[in-house]
């Protein structure tokens, strides 16, 4: 094992919501010109400042810009929106996406009209008494992989350049950890640490929520290894971009969509069949934590999951039952 820092102060976070404010790109649509200047500056602080999950804001962003363009297609000011228009949308939605999207969809837009309402700019919410139907799953949406798909990628990995390196220990941390890419892409190298002989991964998931993870044998020596090549600052980003084609890292951080590009890349590479994504991970390791023994309580402390009944649907040991039954009907 190489050496690694002691667990380092925590350090103090600043309050950059005016930074996330100028950076952010808004692309706001000639839409809203009408309603004034109020109703733009209460925008852009919703999406740059109020809502500080990058993931979240990033959706409600498109789903709204989407709205908006469909607005402007059929000739509807937003000072004329109301709950049949909404539920318009609704129908359309319905016929181009899943009902988990058109549920995302009235989400942000609720949360933007209720912003203005509470800034004057218009007096009700349009969105808050159009009803999305009710979605109930037993078993998520997110494939799993099997473990011999799982030992084959890793195989599969060549770890004769910082790439591969950091390839395989960023897909160690998303099997081992169970953890959600973009706490994955946010680790700083002084997130690695060690406490006593246990070396720990601190992440910071949805919501704000801290975890502080041991790392599995197997994770530890994909850590240490692309550690010690790599050579960080502590404050650097923990899995950073590769620089062309060169084989080397810069300092810059290594984006979720790089990450899935990543992934699908090597799992293709693999010669692994099937579609899978960065949250395929999460489902498989909660699902083989499971299969070894290990019970529900400690996957939904592992996960970070306020709810059990969140942490089974990632549990896919109920398709292989399913299969296994299905193939009892013969022909």
């Amino acid at each position: 094992m190489i050496a690694r820092m002691d667990k380092p102060t925590k350090p103090k976070i600043a309050d950059n919501s005016e930074q996330r404010l100028a950076k952010q790109d808004t692309n706001l649509p000639a839409l809203l010109a009408p309603l004034g200047q109020t109703a733009v500056l209460s925008f852009q602080t919703l999406f740059a400042a109020k809502i500080s999950n990058s993931n979240t804001r990033d959706a409600y962003l498109r789903d709204v810009r989407r709205f908006f363009l469909w607005c402007s297609d059929q000739g509807i000011a937003i000072a004329s929106i109301d709950a049949m228009t909404m539920a318009t949308y609704r129908e359309t939605l319905e016929r181009d996406v899943g009902l988990t999207s058109v549920k995302r969809h009235f989400s942000a837009l609720r949360r933007l009209f209720g912003t203005w309402v509470e800034t004057g700019v218009i007096e009700a919410n349009p969105a808050r008494e159009v009803e999305t139907k009710r979605i109930s799953r037993t078993v998520g949406k997110t494939p799993a992989l099997e473990v011999d798909d799982v030992r084959l990628l890793f195989q599969s990995l060549r770890t004769n350049s910082l790439v591969g390196l950091r390839d395989r220990a960023l897909i160690g941390v998303l099997a081992y950890t169970f953890a959600r890419i973009s706490a994955v892409c946010n680790l700083r190298a002084r997130d690695y640490f060690s406490v006593g002989r246990t070396t720990m991964l601190r992440l910071l998931e949805k919501g704000g929520q801290e975890r502080e993870i041991p790392c599995n044998h197997q994770l530890e020596q994909f850590l240490d290894e692309f550690v010690a090549a790599s050579k960080p600052e502590p404050s650097d980003f923990l899995f950073a971009s590769a620089i062309g084609r060169t084989g080397a890292l810069s300092k810059l951080q290594l984006g979720r969509q790089d990450a899935w590009a990543m992934i699908q890349r090597r799992i293709r590479d693999a010669g692994v069949v099937g579609h899978y994504c960065n949250h395929s991970f999460r489902a498989t390791g909660i699902t083989r934590f499971l299969e070894n023994g290990g019970s529900p309580e400690r996957a939904q402390r592992i996960a970070g999951h306020a709810d059990i009944r969140t942490t089974m649907l990632y549990d896919r040991r109920c398709h292989q039952a399913t299969l296994t039954d299905l193939e009892l009907v013969r022909y």
